[in-house]
């Protein structure tokens, strides 16, 4: 992609409203642009990353057996209505009627739709387990949307629905998803960190969220500091594998960890002083189990072994990407700009032409951009006519994980600078180097 070709509205003061480092990089890398409270459009930029994020969440819940589908966005009060949540759930939830006078709703979550379509399409217990996830937008009516994306009225979420005979398979497909979000994180560059938590409106006994540490995190969390130890799920985990995720479960759950809802003073002052830490968390991912809460009012039966009847056990997982990203800003970043992990970066690489009227530095930047786009790179060619200082502060503010800077005399000499944006680290070499260099493994 030619810069000069891009859409990369650029701010170059920070925004007065952006209170933390996410959301002010966010909008000043022109990834982002609010229209009301807690609305937000996605730029070029940011749904690059966005969809990157998206790839990795698919891959890690496919890989566990989950099957993707897509629901609307809008949903009846009648399913709510038969599972007594509608006025349970509160003013977050934003209800409308529609043309023929019927009561409609803004999906804030989707436990009745997949019950409604379970229900209508699997009979038997044979049929089982069954986990089904969509990643949709969906709104909820927040009093305070603030933050920029990390707390917004509209936002993406990624849920997923599992449905098991009984209790048993239910938490066997709970920790499935607890394997699986420890490795979706981990790719995401995060070292996220699993706690009790309250289950709030979802309802349901057994609930984890997925918590990174963060001075600007909204929840106050208190957890054992052993836990940046722990390994992660290795990629080839056997998800059928009972004792296996059984072992990973009860490691992670093993130390204390607990938001505040759910935090035990008493049992965390038991712990040594040099093991306990209390901080500031973002919340980046939510699991449920809930049995049979859904299913029984609406009625979602199979026919078990012994053929009978049977109300089918479901839990619920939600990730959130929208917040994901302003996360892996908050965790990922330095005075200058962003720093993207590999895995997410809008570009692998960008190539910064310090002097595009010369026809050497424009010959080296364009065999640059063609050999390490056919290499399958994603690359940002800095084309434009603006000064040296200019082009290396959007290249920091970005966040490029690989800056190549063509000058004259580097190009005179032969040689062009390979900077790492992680490291700063700088190290002039030939053309050739570079491209092997940036080509490596592809």
């Amino acid at each position: 992609m030619r810069l000069s070709r891009y859409f990369l509205p650029i701010l170059k003061e920070n925004p007065k409203e952006a209170e933390i480092v996410s959301h002010r990089f966010m909008l000043r890398a022109g990834m982002i642009r609010q229209h009301g409270q807690g609305i937000y459009s996605w730029l070029p930029l940011g749904k690059r990353v966005l969809d990157k994020v998206n790839r990795i969440i698919r891959e890690e819940q496919d890989r566990s057996g989950a099957v993707e589908l897509l629901m609307p966005t809008m949903q009846s009060a009648d399913l709510w209505i038969e599972s007594g949540r509608y006025e349970a759930y509160g003013k977050e939830m934003l209800r409308i009627t529609d043309r023929q006078d019927r009561a409609m709703l803004f999906g804030p979550t989707n436990e009745e739709m997949i019950t409604e379509i379970f229900r209508s399409s699997v009979k038997s217990y044979k049929q089982l387990p069954l986990n089904l996830y969509h990643i949709q937008w969906k709104f909820r009516d927040e009093i305070r949307p603030r933050f920029g994306t990390m707390r917004s009225r509209e936002f993406m979420m990624k849920d997923a629905y599992s449905f098991d005979l009984t209790r048993e398979g239910a938490e066997h497909s709970y920790r499935k998803m607890f394997a699986a979000y420890l490795r979706t994180f981990d790719r995401l560059g995060l070292r996220a960190i699993p706690m009790r938590a309250d289950t709030g409106p979802i309802g349901g006994n057994l609930s984890h969220e997925f918590i990174i540490l963060a001075e600007t995190g909204e929840s106050e969390v208190f957890c054992h500091r052993d836990f940046v130890k722990f390994d992660i799920p290795a990629e080839d985990l056997d998800f059928d594998n009972v004792e296996k995720l059984q072992g990973i479960f009860d490691q992670w759950t093993s130390l204390y960890a607990a938001t505040d809802e759910m935090h035990d003073a008493d049992a965390f002052d038991a712990l040594p002083e040099g093991e306990r830490l209390s901080a500031r968390g973002i919340e980046v991912g939510h699991i449920f189990y809930f049995g049979t809460k859904y299913s029984e009012p609406m009625n979602a039966m199979v026919q078990g072994p012994d053929g009978k009847e049977h109300p089918v056990h479901m839990g619920s997982y939600g990730i959130g990407p929208t917040r994901l990203v302003p996360a892996i800003i908050e965790a990922s970043h330095d005075e200058n700009g962003i720093i993207w992990p590999d895995s997410v970066a809008p570009f692998d690489a960008v190539i910064i032409n310090m002097k595009v009227s010369d026809e050497a530095c424009g010959s080296v930047s364009e065999r640059l951009y063609e050999a390490l786009s056919n290499a399958g790179l994603d690359v940002l060619y800095d084309d434009t006519d603006e000064r040296a200082g200019a082009k290396f502060a959007t290249a920091d503010l970005i966040g490029v994980p690989n800056q190549i800077v063509v000058g004259p005399r580097g190009v005179a000499a032969g040689e062009v600078e390979v900077k790492n944006r992680r490291s700063g680290e700088r190290v002039a070499m030939s053309v050739d180097a570079a491209i092997a260099r940036l080509t490596a493994g592809r």
